[in-house]
């Protein structure tokens, strides 16, 4: 499985946990009385709008992630990955909630107060999705520390890219559907999605082994030319 399949799987299986998180500030979004067409074009352009901020915080990352490659500590890094993410699900499945991330409360309370600003001056469905895109999610860290292990700052964005479509479709289909999907139904599923975070967790912790296990755990060559 490539890094963007990765990428990809995250999004899906994770959208699963934002339809619970994020999908009522998607029903609140002002309904656009021009008619189904436009209803659909508006609730695609909130979509594409949190595409579009998961794709720059790929390049952001992609910074950093990049003098991780060069310096050769990759490996390091994707079994410290690994762990982080293990230790994420490991708290949702126990509960231990001091290890839940809300340091972030902060920068979630502005970014919510830009919201709701956008919404009272109907600015489009694209900014507040764009602004949705930068709340603090246990999801997007997860694809963050993803796109920090690869090479180079276009895949790492290109990763973000590619997670962002994996939560387009059942975040587009709640949003239209007005949460289709019953609470009781959210919370089975929200039960699974940490069990797919320790599966991620122990990928990650293998591939940076090198234990020379194709598709799983690959042995990495570093081309010393890049570091030139």
């Amino acid at each position: 499985m490539t890094d963007l399949q990765v990428a990809f799987f995250i999004g899906l299986f994770g959208s699963i946990h934002c339809v619970g998180m994020c999908g009522p500030l998607a029903f609140a979004l002002p309904a656009n009385s021009k008619g189904k067409l436009w209803l659909i074009f508006d609730k695609f352009i909130y979509q594409l709008g949190r595409i579009i901020s998961y794709t720059l915080l790929g390049l952001l990352i992609g910074l950093v992630g990049r003098q991780v490659w060069l310096a050769g500590i990759q490996q390091s890094v994707s079994i410290i990955s690994g762990a982080l993410i293990i230790t994420a699900g490991l708290a949702r499945i126990f509960k231990w909630s001091s290890l839940y991330m809300s340091n972030a409360s902060k920068p979630a309370t502005l970014i919510n107060k830009a919201i709701v600003y956008t919404l009272k001056h109907k600015w489009g469905h694209l900014v507040v999705g764009m602004l949705n895109g930068l709340l603090p999610c246990g999801f997007v860290y997860v694809a963050l520390v993803g796109a920090v292990n690869t090479p180079s700052v276009a895949s790492s964005a290109q990763y973000m890219f590619w997670f962002g479509v994996g939560t387009l479709p059942l975040m587009f289909a709640a949003a239209l559907g007005s949460g289709f999907i019953n609470i009781n139904v959210r919370r089975k599923l929200n039960k699974v999605v940490p069990y797919f975070m320790l599966l991620l967790g122990v990928w990650f912790v293998m591939r940076g082994m090198s234990l020379n296990i194709a598709y799983l755990s690959p042995t990495v060559n570093v081309d010393q030319s890049i570091c030139r």
